[in-house]
């Protein structure tokens, strides 16, 4: 949404393809219908009824046609996709759309690994290995069709090159960008102790908050493992669980028959160990990361998480499991502290460490504040987008 919005700005007309909005996710959809630049230039949407994110070969057959269609009705000067399925078919339809007379400069995201991890009994590793290897071929053949990569995290390179997915000199890191305003310029609506007030927390409370999917991969669990360790350490912590998603009734029974009490934001109730806000809008976020005193980021599977330097620029630390391009933001005893994936003891201990430890979550969380302001911004994305755009031009004329 940034990068759609700061090429607007600059002058570019802009079109947003996507695909049917479902979930409990959310969706920025109405800030995209909102969105006009000072000389009422606007983000043009184009929703493709088969761009769907489960693998369906019927309906990607059609997504393709949808796509291909789209662009030589367009005939857009760059062509730039994200996320794994949808940048592969997009990839795909920007290259069998390239003619004599038009060439499409191709540039596509890597937010994250499409791959999963190898877990599980033999038959689901076989399984998970040979769906990883699918998503290598296809990655592959997509990159041959497009001229830059851009990468959320250095990471992330590094992943898609380990398994020969594209050249090396097709990569461009660009971190993923941050409105900073809401964070660095504070209401007072939204300050630490209103927010604090309206979700029921008392003065002394410690609040551990997660901003992530009620989802697998995300860490709700182990954070339950953890959670009778860290109130035997300290009574007063609590947990902030900040989204929605599909396990959200799984994990809320798991915690309940562990004698866990819990309770939506807007029924306050003291005893409660853990406390739910569901779905809320984004411009809430950073209001509900001020109310934390310790980001707990247990992910399992990451680009870079953008809730960390949300978390930093909030003036709270982070404490997440060293994945893919986590470290690139939480550096370990600089702007934060970092465990090894899995190890809940580790989680825990580095948990009730900062719990105790006011003056060690300020010294991380200033550093860490100077540091994402520098190298997180949404105009320093923008700007290195239409580097990137400049050169993928360059590239398909040649």
């Amino acid at each position: 949404m940034l990068s759609c919005e700061g090429q607007a700005l600059r002058g570019h007309d802009v079109h947003l393809a996507y695909g049917p909005i479902h979930g409990p996710e959310g969706s920025l959809f109405d800030r995209v219908a909102a969105f006009t630049t000072p000389d009422a230039r606007r983000i043009s949407t184009h929703e493709l009824p088969d761009l769907v994110r489960e693998i369906h070969p019927l309906r990607d057959a059609r997504a393709l046609a949808q796509l291909r269609r789209l662009i030589r009705d367009l005939r857009p000067d760059v062509v730039h996709t994200h996320s794994s399925k949808a940048g592969i078919l997009g990839r795909i339809a920007a290259f069998r759309e390239s003619t004599a007379d038009y060439r499409p400069a191709i540039v596509h995201t890597v937010h994250g690994p499409p791959f999963m991890p190898i877990e599980g009994s033999l038959l689901k590793r076989i399984t998970i290995g040979l769906i990883n290897e699918c998503y290598a071929i296809a990655e592959r053949h997509a990159a041959r069709r497009c001229h830059v990569i851009v990468s959320v995290a250095d990471a992330m390179t590094t992943q898609f090159r380990e398994r020969n997915i594209g050249r090396p000199n097709q990569y461009v890191t660009v971190r993923s960008g941050i409105d900073l305003d809401p964070y660095l310029h504070v209401e007072r609506e939204q300050s630490r102790e209103a927010v604090r007030a309206r979700l029921g927390f008392q003065r002394d409370d410690v609040v551990i908050g997660t901003v992530a999917r009620l989802a697998e991969h995300k860490g709700h669990d182990d954070l339950l493992d953890c959670l009778p360790r860290l109130l035997k350490a300290d009574p007063r912590i609590k947990l902030l669980w900040v989204g929605d998603g599909y396990k959200k009734n799984e994990l809320l029974d798991r915690a309940r028959a562990a004698g866990v009490s819990v309770r939506h934001a807007d029924v306050h109730d003291s005893a409660a160990s853990i406390v739910l806000t569901g779905l809320v809008p984004p411009s809430e976020v950073p209001g509900l990361m001020r109310a934390m005193d310790v980001l707990a980021h247990p992910s399992s599977r990451e680009g870079l998480p953008r809730t960390i330097p949300q978390a930093l620029l909030s003036g709270v630390v982070p404490v997440a499991y060293d994945v893919d391009g986590t470290r690139e933001a939480c550096i370990d005893g600089v702007t934060g502290v970092l465990v090894k994936h899995g190890d809940r003891d580790a989680l825990t201990n580095a948990l009730i460490r900062l719990a105790s430890s006011p003056e060690e979550r300020s010294r991380l969380a200033t550093t860490g504040r100077t540091f994402v302001t520098e190298a997180f911004s949404a105009q320093r994305m923008v700007d290195d987008l239409d580097a990137v755009y400049q050169l993928a031009m360059r590239l398909a004329t040649t």
